[in-house]
């Protein structure tokens, strides 16, 4: 079990605005309400009955402060998200951090050529096969959609590819019901039974429940129900967008997606009492000059810390954001925007952040130089959040006494005995030798280099981590294209 280092050094909210913003999305709920879309009679009806009053000549739900924090209380505090193997399983809860991958990228840079083109099938796989083997990148959810795959059949293809490539935690989206039945086959035949994988959730659902402001969209919150009646882990997505599909204010934008939350949680502790939910307030900026997404924003990194404190607030784990940049390739505006969310989303203690291995393009693209890049920018904060020891041993006192003054710790046995623990080595993107060296291997850049190394492991992965026999039933039954 991977404990996760914890977060929470950095919290942009005091604990006494936590609470103003918590009961302004009660208020919300309580007097704004939801409304919905047509599908939703059984669980609009099954609202009614716990106490919601509902309005169904406008569609409008509205939820009494009681029936949500009754409902949201049922919500489990703390649960695992498995691996396979049992090395990367994530003890999600209180301020553990862990990061990884995430998005709906419609393209790709192409490894060889570095120019974008449509993301296929083969892309997500070498994906899997590249972050199976990237250190600090914790779980692995689908970071493009494979434009090759004929849509109704994408859901079962997606999961195949993720399952094939990579023992971490897969964490999937589904287009529809029957889609999340196809996947929960598939992992149930490589856990060998329903029940096997709820022991040991492998596998995780997403669900984009509501759309920003304060709508259920049917077949999503559907999904995340069905998840939920068979105990398979849901994250419940909502991305309300400030100045656009929130108030342009961060406290605002914080009250409305904290009330979406709730809202969600509580239909889900309804469907099945003690379901594992995961908070998924995912506060992003407009950009106002185009009304469209900006990804890479200093403000969506400060929301995205805070919605930690107010899912700590309900005790509910939190899915959060970070990595995205509005730069069309792995650039030094990639770096920035990349490193500052993610070092605020880590300090600020989130407990299941994806997109952090990088989106760019404002979501559109993702690269694999760009996640080894990331691999290491990740690394980076999760040393900050050791923080520093400060013991006896660490002190070093013995080998200050022994060096003594004038003399030179290079071959201090103390010195040994941390050379590989205190500093953070790196992945090999970072380059730290001398010029005539550097020209010697190629004089390569960042990218450069992140991209040789991205070769190197996609090229030595292991090909499968399906068992022979699952693989070949998942291929009688389903039309793989992989």
């Amino acid at each position: 079990m991977n404990k996760g280092l914890s977060g929470n050094q950095y919290r942009p909210l005091s604990e006494s605005q936590v609470e103003t913003i918590h009961s302004a999305s009660l208020a919300i709920l309580e007097e704004t309400g939801f409304s919905y879309e047509s599908g939703l009679g059984d669980t609009v009806e099954m609202l009614e009955r716990a106490g919601a009053r509902v309005d169904r000549n406008h569609s409008r739900i509205f939820f009494p402060r009681g029936l949500v924090m009754e409902q949201v209380g049922k919500a489990p505090e703390r649960f695992a998200l498995c691996s396979r193997d049992g090395k990367n399983d994530l003890d999600l809860g209180e301020d553990r951090v862990y990061l990884g991958t995430g998005g709906a990228a419609l393209k790709v840079l192409d490894l060889e050529t570095g120019q974008p083109r449509p993301s296929t099938l083969r892309d997500l796989y070498h994906f899997g096969r590249l972050v199976d083997q990237l250190e600090n990148i914790h779980f692995f959810l689908r970071p493009c959609v494979p434009t090759d795959v004929p849509e109704s059949l994408r859901d079962v293809n997606i999961a195949y590819a993720c399952l094939k490539s990579t023992s971490k935690h897969v964490m999937v989206g589904v287009n529809d019901e029957s889609g999340l039945l196809q996947v929960l086959d598939l992992a149930s035949r490589l856990a060998g039974s329903l029940e096997k994988l709820q022991e040991k959730p492998f596998l995780s659902i997403v669900s984009c429940f509501a759309v920003s402001p304060l709508r259920f969209c049917t077949t999503p919150l559907r999904i995340a129900q069905e998840a939920c009646r068979r105990r398979i882990p849901v994250a419940l997505s909502t991305a309300p967008l400030a100045g656009s599909t929130s108030p342009i204010t961060l406290a605002g934008t914080l009250a409305l997606v904290h009330a979406e939350e709730l809202a969600g949680i509580t239909v889900c502790q309804l469907t099945n009492p003690g379901a594992p939910v995961l908070y998924g307030a995912l506060p992003e900026t407009a950009n106002l000059r185009t009304m469209g997404f900006q990804g890479g924003s200093v403000e969506s990194a400060m929301m995205n810390a805070a919605t930690h404190q107010l899912a700590r607030r309900i005790r509910v784990p939190n899915y959060a954001n970070s990595g995205h940049s509005d730069s069309k390739e792995p650039d030094a505006q990639a770096a920035w925007e990349t490193a500052m969310s993610t070092v605020l989303a880590s300090m600020g203690g989130c407990n299941y952040i994806h997109h952090a291995a990088g989106m760019l393009e404002s979501s559109m693209t993702v690269s694999f130089e760009h996640f080894v890049m990331n691999d290491e920018i990740i690394g980076r904060a999760l040393r900050i959040l050791k923080e520093i020891e400060v013991d006896a041993d660490h002190l070093a006192l013995e080998a200050i006494q022994e060096v003594g003054p004038g003399g030179n710790f290079m071959t201090s046995p103390h010195t040994l005995a941390h050379l590989r623990t205190e500093f953070f080595p790196g992945n090999g993107v970072t380059d730290a030798n001398p010029r005539v060296k550097w020209v010697e291997e190629g004089s390569l850049d960042a990218r450069g280099r992140a991209r040789r190394i991205a070769k190197r492991l996609i090229s030595r992965a292991r090909a499968s981590h399906l068992p022979e026999e699952v693989d070949r039933a998942i291929r009688n039954q389903y039309q793989i294209f992989l």
